[in-house]
């Protein structure tokens, strides 16, 4: 097994991901979010965002995977997470999420971190932050 280095304030890690209809429908048909917004083209085009949207879960769970995978890294969990939408993500649209250490515990093994992800157009789509912490196995 390699040692990961130890957790600094500062570090970073980036996930992407372009929301293809069969992820929203994928996303829809786990969750049961089957909203117009996502689906129905006459519907949204009605409204302010003017073409069909994903699901704000696609956001969150790059960052899950982010969290999980890349930093912190495997054994990772969320305690508590704080999200803004200001814009939407469109279908076709390459999201990138950025996570960023703002604190980091290592006896506890925990800290709080930044993230961001943006749109295609360099829009934000998600901001906030969250606690998260390593669970080690027990022996």
């Amino acid at each position: 097994m390699t040692t990961q280095p130890p957790i600094q304030v500062g570090d970073t890690a980036t996930r992407t991901f372009t929301v293809t209809p069969e992820a929203v429908r994928d996303y829809a048909h786990l969750t049961g979010d089957h909203n117009p917004l996502h689906f129905d083209e006459t519907f949204v085009a009605g409204t302010r965002f003017q073409g069909l949207i994903a699901q704000g879960g696609l956001a969150t769970g790059m960052l899950h995977a982010l969290v999980a995978m890349d930093l912190p890294g495997p054994g990772t969990v969320f305690l508590k997470q704080a999200w803004t939408f200001p814009n939407p993500a469109l279908i076709g649209d390459t999201l990138t999420a950025t996570g960023t250490i703002l604190t980091w515990r290592p006896n506890r093994a925990m800290g709080t971190m930044h993230f961001q992800v943006t749109n295609t157009r360099d829009e934000t789509v998600l901001e906030g932050e969250a606690t998260v912490m390593q669970v080690a196995p027990t022996d």
